[in-house]
């Protein structure tokens, strides 16, 4: 059990580090894409860093589903990007990452490219952990 909370608390600071990460990564984007005019009022930036912290919670609590060995691997990640990617739009719609002044079509894409990138994310970690389950096995191996 406490092997998992470790797990848990390590999972949880790292998704909300990217989370804030990527934030800040594409505020300085839409800060040099509007030539230093972009401003935020009304507490909109205060909303969007807690929408960032409820994001990085939404990846990385859902990731305990991965101690379920009795759980198959494509269910396992149907229940972690679902709650994510959930939660994701959710909180993305109230601070205002997608939605008012976008038409639909760009409502939709900015969600396909946030989830896209949502996946790559997945997709890097899982490559990570995989290589390093590779060469913990490779050593077992050698001590045979």
């Amino acid at each position: 059990m406490k092997e998992t909370m470790k797990d848990l608390l390590k999972s949880t600071c790292i998704s909300i580090g990217m989370s804030l990460t990527i934030f800040c990564l594409v505020g300085v984007v839409f800060d040099i894409g509007f030539g230093g005019h972009f401003s935020l009022e009304g507490y909109r930036f205060t909303k969007m860093v807690v929408g960032c912290v409820l994001v990085g919670l939404g990846f990385g609590v859902p990731t305990i589903v991965y101690r379920k060995d009795n759980l198959p691997m494509p269910v396992r990640v149907l229940i972690h990007m679902g709650i994510g990617c959930i939660i994701y739009t959710i909180v993305a719609y109230a601070v205002g990452w997608i939605g008012g002044s976008a038409t639909i079509l760009q409502g939709i894409l900015i969600a396909g490219i946030q989830m896209a990138v949502a996946f790559v994310i997945w997709f890097l970690f899982m490559r990570h952990y995989r290589a390093e389950a590779k060469k913990m096995n490779d050593k077992i191996q050698a001590m045979k």
